[in-house]
């Protein structure tokens, strides 16, 4: 399944500054029972958005008017747990395609890159920044550059490199799973094989 491509997104920025989300968290495992990828975004962060009348709680950030965008910013150890690929699916579902962090656990970070939201860490030092100009002004921008590998702090200018592996960034840049990957160069693999 191809995901949107990746370039450069330029976004408001939702704030999750919470620390140790982990996958139960972020798509509680009692919504895990579909096999497709849609609809997930509906229960993202289900028991931290509604009560347990299904009324959304007026102090979580996805329900406060006053932030959106498709950049999360969430605390430190985002993603830690099981290795449910579905906590990935709930954040595209939703509308996020870049999460930034100061740490996140391997597993998720791997499942992002495969999912199409690019998980993009920073220091501890540069996410305080982000937090406090976001808290400052919820329309604060921040720009991902997957082709400079820069995050930046567009108000100010204050911005961080960060790492990614080459062959997801090309795939996040063609909007490309594995899959998707393997079909592009069919050809080449053809002719490989008939040249053997």
């Amino acid at each position: 399944m191809a995901y949107d491509k990746f370039n450069i997104l330029k976004s408001t920025v939702v704030p999750l500054p919470t620390e140790n989300v982990d996958t139960d968290q972020i798509i509680p495992a009692r919504f895990l029972k579909a096999t497709e990828r849609e609809g997930f975004g509906d229960n993202l962060f289900r028991d931290w958005r509604y009560d347990v009348e299904g009324n959304p709680k007026k102090d979580f950030v996805l329900n406060d008017p006053t932030f959106s965008g498709k950049i999360l910013l969430a605390g430190k150890n985002f993603g830690s747990g099981s290795s449910r690929e579905h906590a990935v699916w709930a954040l595209y579902d939703y509308g996020f395609r870049c999460v930034v962090s100061s740490f996140f656990a391997d597993i998720f970070k791997n499942n992002c890159l495969n999912i199409g939201v690019l998980p993009v860490t920073v220091s501890a030092e540069f996410a305080d920044v982000l937090f406090e100009a976001v808290e400052n002004d919820p329309s604060t921008e921040v720009e991902v550059d997957i082709e400079k590998q820069t995050i930046t702090l567009v108000s100010t200018g204050a911005s961080e490199s960060f790492d990614i592996n080459v062959y997801k960034k090309e795939n996040m840049k063609n909007g490309f799973d594995d899959i998707d990957y393997l079909l592009n160069i069919k050809d080449e693999i053809t002719e490989f094989a008939v040249n053997r």
